[in-house]
């Protein structure tokens, strides 16, 4: 099929790039909506200045680096986009850094780190591959320290309030505990503690509340990506939770298998790509076994790929079936990036309030979920703005 005169435009100003509207060729079309995405992928990479210095668009430890893979896997097929990564590590200094475990060694490890070699790792030659993983193990085990205790805390603590029983049947009735807190009732005429109170030991199932953390791994959630594994790594130690990771993109991919581990979830997402949140929501939905003790938690911008309109009727009926339902636009030390406003405050009408926190606000964050604590009020008091509905 022949292209139209103004695809013939687009892909000229493309191939030629921001230089040639500044040398005055009216004929070529400026560039606008995913024309223009694609434009400053490879502005980032190919475009020159004066004097032939290349543009540096992209650094080893930019957050923006997993931004621009996400936006090449997202327009570009994968031949192309093969050839674009391997551009990027001759052109923008990548290369020294990835192919030379000493100096990667060398580098100070963050999370901006972290997110650019899992975003690379399918490039990283194999000598340095083994170093990566160490420099990636170290963030996560920094970050695991920090984040551990906390959570382990907030949500445990919320459990026992949660599964407090003061009326226990016959066979749950802790009799040691529930003496000790009776014996002021004790009655000498007849030598025995009247129990005005009873104490139970609560309840028997193997998990008291359901955790499904579904992430979205498109390039600008690389953040949230790294922080949702270590924490969902973190609950899923606890017995009393039961704890599932679910990450998408257009494809969905189960790492609840690998939670022992972080790093080998870190290193089974695939940063960016396209978005289907619909779908996503509808393989957490068949993982639901007790509607109204799971806590399910959207870790996305909402920019849908898919389906919006039916994304936003399922949401609407995992609300409705008691499902608690949270989506979080952003986990990361920056709060939100930019997100679908129409699509946040959607959720926040439908009943599944929409706002972004911080790693260290997310453990009370869990704990108000398992109180089942009105988590707009709870945002506000956190000083976080929450999505309005329409």
């Amino acid at each position: 099929m022949n292209p139209t005169p103004d695809e013939r435009q687009k892909r000229w100003r493309l191939l030629l790039g921001s230089a040639a509207e500044q040398k005055g060729n009216a004929g070529l079309c400026c560039l606008t909506g995913d024309d223009l995405v694609m434009d400053k992928a490879l502005a980032a990479i190919y475009d020159e200045q004066g004097g032939g210095a290349k543009r540096g668009g992209l650094g080893p430890s930019c957050p923006n680096v997993a931004r621009w893979l996400g936006d090449i896997r997202q327009y570009f097929p994968s031949s192309v986009v093969q050839v674009m990564q391997r551009d990027a590590l001759d052109r923008l200094n990548l290369r020294q850094m990835l192919f030379e475990p000493e100096l990667l060694q060398n580098v100070e490890p963050d999370v901006h780190l972290v997110s650019t070699l899992i975003s690379l790792k399918n490039v990283i030659p194999a000598k340095t591959k083994e170093t990566a993983r160490i420099v990636v193990q170290k963030v996560v085990d920094d970050l695991r320290r920090k984040l551990e205790e906390p959570t382990r805390q907030a949500v445990i603590g919320s459990l026992n309030k949660a599964v407090r029983n003061n009326r226990p049947r016959h066979s749950e009735i802790d009799w040691h505990r529930t003496i000790r807190a009776n014996l002021k009732h004790y009655q000498p005429d007849y030598h025995t503690v009247v129990p005005e109170r009873r104490i139970g030991y609560g309840r028997k199932r193997s998990s008291l509340r359901d955790i499904i953390l579904c992430v979205d791994q498109s390039g600008s959630m690389a953040q949230s990506v790294v922080y949702s594994s270590i924490f969902a790594a973190v609950l899923a130690s606890l017995p009393a939770v039961n704890t599932k990771l679910v990450v998408f993109d257009t494809a969905i991919v189960d790492l609840t298998e690998k939670l022992a581990d972080p790093v080998d979830v870190l290193f089974g997402t695939q940063l960016g790509g396209g978005t289907d949140i619909n779908a996503a929501l509808a393989y957490c939905q068949g993982l639901i076994r007790q509607p109204q003790e799971t806590i399910l938690v959207l870790i996305s911008d909402l920019c849908e790929g898919g389906n919006a309109k039916e994304m936003l009727k399922r949401t609407a009926t995992l609300v409705s079936s008691g499902v608690q339902t949270i989506a979080l636009l952003a986990l990361s030390d920056e709060g939100a990036p930019w997100f679908d406003q129409n699509h946040a405050s959607a959720f926040a009408a439908l009943g599944a309030p929409a706002f972004a926190c911080t790693p260290d606000q997310f453990p009370d964050l869990m704990a108000a979920a398992i109180r089942k604590t009105d988590l707009t009020q709870w945002a506000a008091q956190q000083g976080i703005t929450a999505a309005r509905g329409h």
